[in-house]
């Protein structure tokens, strides 16, 4: 069950940071509506790696659909790439 605080409860911080843990945010509503959520900070890192991780899955599944419709790059294909990169 989520932990659903008004916002004014901030004015005595220290008891609503007590019901803040990994996996169990506390949601603070303004004039009865969500409005905020406090999250353990290692809770929030965790969400942040997730967050790259599906940034980085969805450029590879990009890219291999490009090399499915416009044909992939051979390794002496790349490696001149760079090599042209490199010296120009």
């Amino acid at each position: 069950m989520p932990t659903i605080k008004p916002v004014s409860d901030l004015k005595n911080y220290s008891d609503v940071l007590q019901d803040v843990s990994f996996g169990a945010p506390v949601y603070l509503t303004k004039n009865g509506r969500g409005c905020y959520a406090i999250v353990d900070i290692a809770e929030q890192e965790e969400y942040e790696k997730a967050k790259a991780a599906l940034r980085l899955m969805c450029e590879l599944d990009k890219g291999r659909k490009s090399g499915e419709e416009q044909g992939f790059l051979s390794p002496d294909d790349i490696r001149e790439h760079f090599r042209k990169k490199k010296n120009g």
